[in-house]
């Protein structure tokens, strides 16, 4: 296979899943790891990808945020376990916290029906209706590729509540720049959702990791990451060190 063929899978590769790590390509191309990894130094320096550990990841601005429909299906089955786990730390008669988000929208089936609810996802909250569970949707501006609510009423009224849980979506999660979102309004709503709880998890998939976007949300150690199988385990070690992370097969 020639150079440019090669790039142009690794390429390939990326669109279709965001973080490729060099084993897959190396499956994909049939090239030697150490081909790949010039194949990936030479990318990144062409700015075309970015370079993570063990792999490499799509390069996007760190304020571009995927709507809803544009993640819907993406790693789907690895968001369904994420969410059943999460779903199963939730107890009879506790208060939480569900942040808006694909993975967090995917707890509602496994939820117990004797909770209370806050959220600001206007979709998570008819859902939650469907189920005759009881819930308060914050105020404020609607974001209409998210779904999510923001700015001065959702932090007036998400500053009216204490949770015993709390499960949030994020963006990015990384060793030196903890966890991120691309938008400044929601990331703080996460911040208050994150000091109103006892408990605090964060529900991402392992695609999230190594990755940066544009507001600081909170550093690793606040929080639990539940993650998926897919996660390298040399990875898992390293953020392991700073915080608790939960994998969880799919």
């Amino acid at each position: 296979m020639l150079t440019l063929e090669r790039h142009q899978m690794i390429l390939d590769l990326l669109q279709e899943k965001e973080i490729v790590r060099i084993q897959e390509i190396v499956e994909a191309t049939g090239a030697s790891d150490s081909t790949i990894r010039r194949d990936l130094t030479e990318l990144g320096e062409q700015r075309r990808l970015k370079r993570v550990h063990g792999g490499a990841a799509l390069l996007s601005s760190k304020t571009e945020e995927p709507s809803v429909l544009e993640k819907a299906g993406k790693h789907e089955q690895e968001k369904k376990a994420i969410a059943r786990y999460a779903a199963s730390i939730v107890k009879e008669k506790d208060s939480i916290y569900i942040d808006a988000g694909t993975t967090t929208y995917h707890m509602l089936d496994y939820l117990p029906e004797n909770i209370i609810v806050v959220t600001n996802g206007v979709d998570i909250a008819l859902q939650l209706m469907k189920r005759k569970i009881k819930t308060i949707l914050l105020g404020g501006e609607l974001k209409p590729g998210t779904l999510a609510l923001v700015g001065r009423e959702a932090v007036n009224v998400i500053s009216q509540y204490r949770f015993d849980k709390c499960f949030l979506g994020i963006n990015g999660v990384d060793f030196k720049h903890g966890l991120t979102t691309p938008d400044p309004e929601e990331a703080h709503v996460k911040q208050l959702a994150l000091s109103f709880s006892d408990e605090r998890f964060v529900l991402c998939d392992s695609n999230k990791f190594s990755r940066v976007t544009f507001a600081k949300v909170a550093e690793l150690a606040q929080v639990t990451i539940i993650t998926d199988s897919r996660l390298d385990e040399t990875e898992r070690k390293l953020y392991q060190k700073l915080t608790n992370v939960k994998v969880v097969t799919t």
